[in-house]
């Protein structure tokens, strides 16, 4: 068993992340801001992968204080569990995920993180080890379900929806589409990883809602399964 996992993404009109430098981009406007921290409080459970925690140094606490206290009045801590998926154990002691709002942490790693590091994060966080190269995501996903988490929030980076997709461990996709075009070959994705080869792998979604939000456009798939 495994929880429910939807993938929340911002992308310019031509499929864009961020700029080739990895510079973070305001892509979507208040309305969408507002929508996003409505779906994280809903969730039990956000996701990042290390590059995100790296290059932008999120916190994923949920930012409206009426969603804090509908969570607190639900029996829940005030933020979902945020987890770090970090094969080689590489998330700052100081990363604001550790640090900023109350709630649990999960840093998973494989096999390979150094003894040092994971022990560094202990102190932190909850360390969950699976993998011998990279993080068993599969394996994860069942500890998480097996901890109570039933919905899963997935905020980046592009190469851990990449394989998430790989994988079949994705059931939705929501993307803001923002009007503006940041181009460039080296820009980032939602999707950084290897890449499906053959067309017959490509996942197939369907369309359960799109509606104009902001300037741009919000569009909810589901994968369909075979």
């Amino acid at each position: 068993m495994r929880p429910f996992v939807f993938v929340n993404i911002a992308m310019s009109a031509d499929g864009k992340i961020s700029t080739r430098e990895r510079r973070q981009v305001r892509i979507s406007g208040n309305e969408d801001y507002l929508r996003v921290d409505r779906i994280k409080a809903e969730s039990d459970a956000i996701m990042v992968g290390i590059g995100t925690v790296l290059a932008d140094n999120p916190s994923l606490t949920v930012k409206s204080p009426e969603l804090r206290a509908e969570r607190r009045a639900a029996g829940k801590d005030e933020n979902p569990i945020r987890i770090v998926v970090d094969g080689r154990g590489r998330t700052p002691p100081d990363a604001d995920i550790l640090h900023k709002g109350s709630g649990k942490r999960i840093v998973a790693v494989s096999k390979k993180a150094p003894k040092k590091a994971v022990e560094a994060l202990r102190e932190q966080a909850a360390v969950v080890v699976g993998g011998e190269e990279t993080v068993d995501l599969r394996g994860l996903l069942e500890e998480l379900h097996r901890q109570g988490v039933r919905r899963l929030m997935v905020e980046g980076g592009g190469t851990l929806i990449w394989t998430l997709f790989e994988q079949g461990l994705v059931d939705e996709l929501q993307a803001f589409v923002g009007n503006i075009v940041i181009g460039g070959k080296e820009a980032p994705t939602p999707t950084d990883g290897a890449g499906f080869l053959r067309e017959e792998d490509f996942p197939r979604l369907r369309i359960i809602e799109a509606v104009r939000f902001d300037d741009g456009l919000l569009v909810r798939w589901e994968v369909e399964r075979t």
